[in-house]
C-alpha cells in the first residue's frame, strides 16, 4: 500500500443522494501510486466488482458504529 501522503478520503455519509457518480470521479482522479480511501454507512459490496473490472484492488474495514473503511488503489 500506498504511503499517508499520497492518500484521498472521499467520506460519502456527506454526500446527498447515491454516491456512484462521486466514487468514479474520485478513481479516475487516482495517480497509480496513490490510494483512496473511502468512508460509507455500510459496506458498498456492490462497488467492489466495479474496482475489479476497473483496474483497483481494495481492502475492506469495519470500525465502530457500523461505519466501512475501503482501501482503493490501482492493481
Amino acid at each position: 500500500m500506498a504511503t499517508e501522503s499520497t492518500e484521498r478520503t472521499l467520506d460519502v455519509r456527506e454526500i446527498d443522494g447515491p454516491p456512484f457518480d462521486d466514487i468514479v470521479a474520485a478513481l479516475a482522479d487516482l495517480e497509480p501510486d496513490h490510494r483512496l480511501r473511502l468512508i460509507a454507512p455500510f459496506e458498498p459490496e456492490p462497488l467492489y466488482e466495479v474496482l475489479d473490472d476497473r483496474g483497483f484492488v481494495h481492502e475492506s474495514e469495519e470500525r465502530d458504529g457500523g461505519v466501512w473503511h475501503v482501501l482503493i488503489e490501482h492493481a
